[in-house]
């Protein structure tokens, strides 16, 4: 099998099982079997209660409460965007839930299924109630969009082709096909599996925009936030095409560009003022 015959069986079954779609985008999105949520999760839940169980969880203390409070509006708006636009049903195997972690890792992040986690060490470069929230809808995105599950789907197809490239050069010399292994390695990497990444983060940046604008929290802080990041990035950072997220610079340019947008859709759903910064 050549390299061509390869690509095109590669084309072909990412067409096939290309049958999910994305609620926001309108967009058909690649879901091979095995990544169905029946299956994802189910797998989060445990995930989730395994970190949990190997953290420091703080609770009642006043960031905890407003991780809490953050999280349900966040959920919230999530629920009514998607009402609103025909997909009523869309949450049904949700099950939120919203954690604070001691620790001094910068990060947060959604799981498949609503299940959220924040580590304290995010909330300096949060600053405030609405910076939470806009990292929060970030995180959110993702796990609406179903990102994870086409990142396990492209992995899978990343590793067929794999297969498949050491099958169609089985012929060659052993240094040669270790060539053409490396070569696909790097290909597929920086030219399929980052740009993919990075497109994700762009969509979710976008996405939880939109949805921190319906909770009553202004998306003018998104550009904000994300000079905060950079700032506490040190700006020490790979060239954009090698790293799995677009630019700080990037991001601050498409939350500037997305702020009026995130206010035209929050207005649809009554929403014309936005809390107090604080």
């Amino acid at each position: 099998m050549d390299m061509k015959t390869t690509i095109a069986y590669l084309a072909f079954f990412a067409l096939l099982f290309s049958c999910a779609t994305n609620p926001f985008t309108g967009k058909k999105t690649l879901k091979l079997p095995g990544t169905e949520n029946s299956t994802l999760i189910p797998a989060a839940f445990a995930q989730y209660n395994e970190v949990l169980s190997d953290s420091k969880i703080v609770k009642g203390t006043p960031d905890a409460e407003m991780i809490n409070r953050v999280g349900k509006r966040i959920a919230n708006a999530a629920e009514r965007w998607l009402n609103a636009n025909g997909y009523q049903a869309y949450l049904e195997d949700y099950d939120w839930e919203y954690t604070l972690i001691e620790s001094e890792q910068v990060n947060a992040w959604c799981l498949p299924g609503g299940k959220i986690a924040f580590y304290t060490g995010i909330l300096p470069i949060a600053e405030n109630e609405t910076g939470v929230a806009i990292i929060m809808g970030h995180e959110v995105a993702h796990a609406l969009a179903n990102h994870g599950q086409q990142r396990m789907s492209k992995g899978m197809l990343q590793q067929l082709g794999a297969g498949a490239v050491a099958a169609a050069s089985s012929s060659e010399t052993a240094q040669e096909q270790q060539l053409y292994m490396a070569a696909y390695g790097l290909a597929s990497t920086y030219g399929f599996m980052m740009p993919y990444s990075r497109k994700h983060e762009t969509e979710a940046d976008k996405i939880g925009l939109i949805l921190s604008a319906i909770a009553g929290y202004n998306p003018e802080e998104g550009a904000k936030l994300w000079e905060r990041m950079k700032a506490n990035s040190g700006g020490e950072a790979p060239p954009e095409f090698m790293s799995t997220h677009p630019s700080n610079d990037t991001r601050i340019q498409t939350l500037q560009k997305m702020a009026d947008q995130a206010k035209t859709e929050a207005e649809k759903f009554g929403v014309t003022s936005f809390r107090p910064i604080n």
